[in-house]
Formats: C-alpha cells, structure tokens, sequence
C-alpha cells in the first residue's frame, strides 16, 4: 500500500527545525553572518523553489563510476526535473538534457499516468526516471511518450518505438532498448532498425506481457515485468491475466466532467491476476514457461538472473504470505526446483526485501526475521547451510552494496539508533563486527558503484536540509555532489533564525511497551498553554519518528502557535516482529491505543492545552483519525481525516490480506477494523477531504461515511477536490488544503492563546 508516501507528498517540502545558534553551526553560517528571520507562511512553503534547496532525484553512478547523475529540480518549476551529469576528473557538472527543450508537450496515455501514481510520481514533470548504459557512454531517458538515448558527447537520440512505450530498458550490454506497447513486449536495436514484438498478439485484452501487475507494483513495489539476462541472450518475461479479477467502476469526477473507468482491482477475498513467468530469446525464438508449481494463486515476488545466466531465480509467495519459496529455474527447460524457503514466525507475516545478492560463487546474502529482527545472513546451497552475519534487537534496513572479491558488504541499519540509521561495512568471508562509516546525528542511506570502491552516501538531519557526498569505502568523504549549505540565497535562509529544534523522547504504553515521539514547540510564554497539532500515519512499513530533516510545514504549523507532535505506534517498522505483528489480524486497534496514551501523556505536560489537541491524518492516517475520535470520544478536540480507508474489503488483496487476512475466512476481524459500524460513535467535530479522482483509497470509502453520517443527521464538515487522485497536492491546491483544515479548526476554537 505504501500508503505513508502520500502524507510526505502532501507535505511536500522539508526544512530544518532547529534553534539558531544548532543550524548556523551546522548549515555553515559564520558567527558574524546576520540572518533576516522571515515569517514562514504556507504560501511560501509550497511555492518554488523548493525549501529545502537542491533537491535531487534519482540520484547513480556510472557502471564504470567515471559520472555521477542526478535529477534536479528546476528554481522556477520545483515539480519540473531535467537530467545533471557530474564528470569526477574534471568536477564540472552538466545539464545532459534539458527537459523544456526537449520536451513534445505529449499527454501522457492513461496506462502511463496510472503507472506514475503507482510509482508516487504523477505530479512530476519532465524527466522522472532514467537508466545508463552499461559501458557508460549513454543514459536512456523516457520523456512525454517518447524514448530518447542521450549520449555523454551531446548526441540524443530519439528511439522508434511507436506511440506511449510502457516499462523502457536497456539490457544489460545495452545492444537493445525492450519496452511494452499494446500489451506486448518489444525489441528494439540500438544501432538501429525496427522494432519486433517478440510475444504474441493476445485475443483478449485482459493478457498482459512485460508488465507488473497492479498489486507487483502498488503494493510488492516490483515496477517491472521483464528482466534481460547477461550478455543479452535470454529474457525472462512476465505474463499475467486478469480475467478472473473482478471490475469495479471507477469515478473520477472532474471541474468541468465525470469520467468512468472500468477497472480490474482485485479487492481483498476475491481473485488475482493469474502470473506466469516465460524465457525468451532476444529474437523471440525458443519460449519456455518457467515451472512455478501445482499452487496457481501465488504470488511471483521477485526474479532475479544467476550472474553467469545459467539459472534463473524467482520467489514464490503464498496467498497468505507466510511461506516464500526461491526457485532456481533452468533456462533451456523452464524446470524448477527450491533452493529454499522462508517461513513467517506465528502471528506474522513475511515481508518481501530487495536486501539480498546471487554471488559469483554461488552463494547468497539474504535479509531475514527469522530470530525476530531483520538481519542478514549468508546461504551456502551445496550444504543448505545460513551462516548469519548481523546480530542483535536492531535491524537492517537496506542491503547497499557487495564487494565479492574483498568479501565486504555494506548495509544500512539502526544499530547505533533506531531514529538515525546509519551505513556500514562487514567482513561477510571471515566474520567480524560491523563497522560504521557514517556520522551520527543524521539519517544516513547508501548505494555503492558496480566496483565497489566508491560509496554514494545521502543524510539529512534535524538541523541539515537533505546532502550527498561520495566517500571512500572507510566513508571517508571525497567530494561534496550537494553539500546544501543554508547560507547565502539558499532559498530557507530568511527563515533559520526562527526555526524551533524538535525534541525527542519516549513514552510508555499501557502495557510498557516503549513508544517514541517527536515535538517541536513555538516560542512559547510562562503560563500559557498551547494547542497541538497531532500529525499521524500509523499504518505498516512507516516510521514517522525520525532524526532526519522534517517538512516545512511542520514549522509553519509552529509558526501560528501549536505544538507539533508525532508518535510511532505498534504496528510500524525497525522495531523488531513482535513490535510490527502487533495489528496482525487487528488493524484499527492497538494503534488507536498507542496514539491515546501519546494524548494522554500530551495532557500531562503544564504548557499543553489539553482540551485543544487536533488530530490529523491522511491515507492510513485518515483511517487512524476516524478510529481515534470513534474509540475516545473527548479526547481530541477535533479530527482531520484525508483520503481515509473505512471498509477494508474495499482495498486490495496483497496489502490488505497481509495483515487482516482472507474476509472469507475471518469476516469478524474486518467487521471490527472497519470505521462504519462504529461511525456513530464520532461525536467530536469532523473534516474529511479526499480528491474524487482518488484511484488508491477510492472515493466510495468516504462516500459511504458520507451517507452514514447524512443517514443519522450527524453534523460534519468535508471539503472535496474535483480531479484529485490520492495526492491532493500542488502549489496552490496545497495551500487551499492547510487554509481549510486551520479555518476548521478555528471554527471549533482549537486555537493557539
């Protein structure tokens, strides 16, 4: 579901959130510098050029880690990206392609947009993904429909691959662009020529070749449907049908219209989309189906080439996620056998990871829980032997890079804090303790070249807007790629000298399970007490609480005089299984707990207006808000739900299934997790937003909380966006959203002293 993206896209920016004298330090500013403090309004936060200064997206090395490339935002057009190339021998940086020059102006075809909103990016312009060639001398770049090889001389070349190509790559020489058009799977020379579909013309239109279906890509964040093998031989390519998979009807109500689309969505309980996986020659010749078992209502996860392309590995998911199998499928055949299998602790599920590496010697690197927390481990096939390599109550959160032939491997994980998580290296061949090679104070990530001599690391921090910088395997850093500075133009340095620094701490929850929160407070005086603006998510696979930079509209919400306040409940990552299995089966539950006693302790503290705490939600945070006010009625003086679910049968099956399980088979749970039979209860005031073009958590979620409440003449306010899908964000509409939720709560008084 991914369903925490959308509160950050909402948000939009980042800032700093620091005291003055902590940020100047830290951004740079020498002690003689005078700062002009500005009042932060929303207005500003949302316009260009972004807060938060250079931003970068996408950010690669070359495969011979000669360039570095990165997406930048432009200063007049902060949602517009054009594609930047760092040459590391002369240190200059160029603008590769200028996206306004070569862009057609195209729409884009209904099966791209929704790919975007899958990918979180639809409200991106220009250039938004890219992929180099791999002798480095050539980057392909998707742009308005139309498929371009840009070439470091200056040279572009714009590809024949017919109208609105879906899921372009280059393989893995980079002798051939493949790509997806009407349904099927397309080769194109790059030298030059025609291109050829090399899966067949399906009577039905509900065949798909080369393409993730819709719950691989909403919800297993696999985006592709067709991986080259090496030396371009052989492809593996995913064909799926959705048949079975029920149609609902989907309203997308626009300023000036009403659009329906007849949508296959597999709501959870009934069928999916029936996947298989087939080998290919590059010429289309000599297909084999890859053998995934007996079992047809599975899930095909991951595939993966062996890299000498003599085998082919695919993980197979059961329907109800607690068993992956890694099967090792023979090219010439398609004939499988299980290499071997993860099974879920009880009451759990098993969560899919990118965090694992086929080595040349035939060995494995793998991220597991199986002892509680996620670590990484090393499988020998000839024996069946796991050797594990990370130990302890943290976990590691991305495995970053190999280095095979020094037999080190480098990861990020929280070993150091759980709020900060750092980088570092290990000796998988002889054993050892991690080493870190990045900085505390910060969020750190990292992704390291093909060779493995050269780290990419980017942190953020509670005083440091988001930086890159390229370091030495021993994270000695070499060179700034975007060092940030709040100095100067920076375009937040009007306002550093009224940044307020966020605190962090603790609270115990009714059963002493350890809770952490963040709060930054307004320049507050003795003996006043102050609102709080109390932002949630709640949902799985999101941590809220973190030491990384944090969004300017948390400052700006200080800014009119609340308290702002997060808190990570049972349910969320990076604190082990029995922490995240905490809502198996129970969503809606002990969530609401956590974020009552987060009030309750809120209600504690002297400068804290206990009758004047606003909870705000959007997506899951949404849901949580509507289950908060109907569990604690009195408890928060007012309640923002955006976009909110409110039937779980009305979400997908993958997401959905994962935690609450099969409706069929256990009807009560989502009786229980649902927010309608007990809406009645919501007696606090009320405002529900959701765009009515929302394709994610659609529209007949609110709806029907609608009609309850019209129903039993229960008062409440909503404001509704024509054209709006899940992420009603934008310049101007963003503003229009914060002005509505703070008019709402000024109506119900929930205003500062």
């Amino acid at each position: 579901m991914h369903l925490a993206r959308f509160s950050a896209a909402l948000l939009a920016a980042t800032c700093l959130v620091a005291s003055l004298p902590a940020a100047a330090r830290e951004a740079g500013v020498s002690a003689g510098q005078t700062q002009v403090s500005g009042v932060l309004t929303l207005d500003r936060v949302f316009a260009s050029p972004s807060l938060s200064g250079a931003a970068p997206r996408g950010v690669k090395l070359s495969p011979d880690g000669h360039w570095l490339t990165m997406l930048r935002p432009r200063a007049d057009e902060r949602e517009r990206y054009d594609l930047w190339g760092f040459d590391r021998k002369s240190g200059q940086w160029t603008m590769l392609i200028d996206s306004k020059t070569l862009s057609s102006g195209a729409a884009l075809s209904e099966a791209e947009k929704m790919q975007r909103e899958r990918l979180r990016v639809g409200d991106l312009k220009g250039i938004i993904s890219y992929s180099w060639a791999a002798d480095s001398k050539a980057v392909l770049v998707p742009l308005d429909g139309a498929l371009y090889l840009a070439s470091l001389d200056g040279h572009v070349q714009k590809l024949e691959t017919g109208a609105d190509p879906l899921n372009p790559a280059l393989s893995t020489t980079g002798k051939y662009v493949s790509f997806v058009r009407d349904r099927r799977f397309w080769v194109v020379p790059v030298a030059g020529g025609q291109p050829q579909a090399i899966t067949p013309a399906e009577p039905s239109e509900t065949v798909h070749w080369g393409e993730a279906e819709f719950v691989a890509q909403e919800e297993m964040a696999r985006f592709k449907g067709a991986w080259w093998s090496p030396g371009d031989k052989l492809v593996a390519i995913e064909r799926f049908d959705e048949a079975h998979v029920g149609v609902v009807t989907r309203t997308s109500i626009g300023a000036t219209g009403t659009k329906t689309f007849d949508q296959r969505y597999p709501a959870a309980g009934t069928p999916n989309a029936e996947v298989s996986i087939w080998i290919v020659k590059a010429d289309g010749s000599g297909k084999v189906q890859v053998d995934l078992g007996a079992e047809k209502d599975i899930y095909v996860t991951r595939v993966d080439w062996a890299p000498d392309g003599k085998a082919l590995y695919v993980q197979r998911q059961n329907r109800d996620q607690t068993r992956l199998d890694v099967l090792k499928a023979d090219p010439a055949t398609g004939q499988t056998t299980v290499l071997f299998s993860e099974t879920a602790r009880p009451k759990m599920w098993l969560n899919v990871t990118d965090d694992y590496r086929f080595l040349k010697d035939g060995t494995l690197i793998w991220r597991s829980e199986r002892d509680g927390f996620g670590h990484l481990y090393r499988f020998d096939p000839k024996g069946g032997s796991w050797t594990q390599l990370t130990r302890g109550q943290w976990v590691v959160t991305s495995l970053d890079g190999l280095d095979e032939k020094g037999g080190k491997l480098y990861f990020t994980g929280t070993r150091d804090d759980v709020l900060a998580p750092q980088v570092y290296a290990l000796n998988y061949a002889h054993g050892g303790e991690p080493q870190r090679l990045t900085e505390l104070g910060y969020a750190n990530s990292a992704s390291i070249d093909r060779s493995a001599q050269m780290l990419l690391v980017s942190r953020s921090g509670p005083a440091q807007p988001p930086q890159v910088y390229l370091a030495d395997t021993s994270g000695k850093r070499l060179t700034w790629v975007e060092e940030n500075r709040v100095e100067g133009d920076h375009p937040y340095a009007p306002y550093l000298a009224a940044h307020r620094a966020p605190t962090f701490g603790t609270i115990k929850a009714a059963d002493g399970t350890e809770l952490h929160y963040k709060m930054i407070t307004p320049v507050m005086q003795p003996g006043k007490v102050y609102p709080v603006f109390f932002e949630h998510y709640g949902g799985p696979h999101s941590q809220v609480v973190s030491k990384g930079w944090t969004s300017p509209l948390a400052q700006a919400i200080v800014a009119k005089g609340y308290i702002y306040f997060e808190l990570d409940n049972r349910g969320s990552p990076n604190r082990g299984v029995d922490f995240e299995s905490a809502i198996w089966h129970a969503m809606g539950s002990i969530e609401v707990s956590d974020q009552r006693d987060g009030a309750q302790f809120l209600k504690t503290l002297p400068y804290v207006d206990g009758k004047k705490i606003a909870t705000y939600g959007w997506s899951y945070g949404g849901y949580m808000t509507l289950k908060m006010l109907s569990a604690d009625q009195g408890l928060y003086a007012a309640g923002i739900a955006g976009a909110p679910v409110t039937d779980w049968k009305l979400y997908d099956t993958y997401y959905t299934e994962r935690y609450m399980g099969d409706p069929r088979k256990d009807a009560a749970a989502y009786e229980a997790a649902g927010v309608l039979g007990k809406a009645s209860n919501i007696s606090d005031p009320l405002l529900l937003i959701h765009g009515l073009s929302d394709d994610n958590v659609v529209f007949e979620n609110s709806s029907a909380l609608i009609a309850k409440f019209q129903a039993e003449a229960k008062p409440f306010e909503m404001m509704l966006y024509p054209g709006y899908t899940h992420r009603v964000s934008g310049p101007k509409i963003s503003v229009h959203v914060w002005n509505t939720i703070f008019a709402f709560l000024a109506r119900h008084g929930v205003t500062p002293p």
